[in-house]
């Protein structure tokens, strides 16, 4: 039988996209590549990167609503009462607290059950916290079926979420085909910094994120080594990062960062390239993406033991206790001065990345559609 599928993508449109944008941008295109039978309606939010457009049997449905939540509890439920869809996929761990069809819920987390790690200053950050302790315990009781990102993030949510335990089910996210080796004569993107052969680090504020830890360690690393990398911090503010630097009093390795801001997804590639190592040594998560691009791109990456992330860097990978800067700064150390290992460590990322695929993601993810439906 052709489905009436109906995917939220909310934020797929908003121009400085992050994790769970690209997830579901890259499922949705993904799905098209392999999908040429069922009607896909696109639900997303009126934004400036039209980074998706209707074709064949692919239709956006741009709605107009003025935050999120008055989008996701009023607006996108009036939108799926004139398509009727025979199933809902909700891709960002929330949904509307009615749908009276057939749910499908990613859930990508449940670190807003959990307790905070350290105190967060971002009001955004803070409300969305809020908001998904309240819906998503009533969400999950009605979805369908339940999708999440790892295994070990799947136990989290059983634990969590007891009654979700006979609905859960774990689906890997994929790399794109651009996360890939770049030959020299292809690279054009020098706007963020100058050289190569940087240590490459994604900042946030999220506490999670282990920011402070990993600039103290690439502080102790810049002491003990004759001639330091620079650091490439992306996304990251200045005033952020001298808060970070003050707090930590090493503010004698200012002259050796460079702060880019946010880093469109079309240059990440050349800058994974281009970098000597990433540094990723992140607390709590439920996939990391970022490991696996970086991977792909043939650079070593540098991750940590917790959470799910040997699951998905693998046994091979320079896993470090991510709350010992000693262990952070002597990993990066190492991969100054130990070739051989280096080396391995970019033939083991390029193999471990090729076991990750979005069409595999894709394929799965409709095997569950199709179960919905039988059912």
């Amino acid at each position: 039988m052709k489905m009436k599928i109906a995917i939220e993508a909310q934020r797929i449109y908003r121009p400085n996209k992050h994790g769970m944008d690209f997830v579901a941008l890259e499922l949705i295109r993904a799905l098209q590549s392999i999908d040429a039978v069922n009607e896909y309606y696109i639900l997303v939010a009126e934004g400036e990167d039209k980074c998706f457009v209707s074709k064949n049997n692919f239709q956006v449905v741009e709605i107009s609503c003025s935050n999120y939540l008055l989008w996701e509890q009023i607006a996108l439920p009036l939108a799926l009462r004139k398509i009727a869809p025979d199933i809902v996929h909700c891709t960002s761990n929330t949904a509307p607290l009615y749908c009276p069809y057939p749910l499908v819920l990613t859930l990508h987390d449940i670190i807003f059950l959990e307790q905070k790690i350290g105190a967060n200053k971002s009001l955004y950050q803070n409300l969305g916290r809020i908001y998904r302790r309240f819906v998503v315990p009533k969400v999950v009781r009605k979805a369908g079926k339940i999708i999440t990102v790892s295994d070990f993030e799947q136990g989290q949510i059983r634990k969590g979420l007891p009654m979700s335990s006979d609905r859960i089910v774990t689906v890997y996210n994929g790399v794109g085909h651009q996360f890939r080796l770049i030959a020299d004569d292809e690279k054009i993107c020098r706007k963020y910094i100058s050289q190569k052969g940087y240590i490459f680090l994604l900042g946030n504020t999220d506490p999670k994120k282990n920011i402070y830890r990993a600039l103290s360690a690439y502080a102790m690393y810049a002491r003990r080594t004759a001639n330091p990398r620079p650091l490439l911090v992306a996304d990251l503010s200045s005033e952020c990062l001298n808060d970070m630097l003050n707090k930590g009093n090493v503010n004698d390795i200012s002259p050796l960062i460079h702060i880019t801001g946010y880093i469109a997804n079309s240059d990440l590639p050349i800058i994974y390239n281009d970098a000597h190592v990433f540094l990723y040594p992140s607390l709590r998560e439920s996939f990391g993406l970022p490991v696996l691009e970086a991977m792909a791109c043939g650079t070593p990456v540098v991750t940590s033991t917790t959470s799910a992330l040997p699951e998905i860097a693998g046994v091979g990978a320079a896993l470090v206790n991510p709350e010992s800067t000693e262990d952070i700064a002597n990993m990066l150390i190492r991969l100054d001065t130990d070739k051989e290992y280096y080396n391995s460590l970019t033939e083991y990322g390029i193999d471990r990345a090729k076991l990750f695929s979005w069409e595999r993601t894709a394929s799965q993810i409709k095997q569950h559609y199709d179960e919905i439906l039988k059912r």
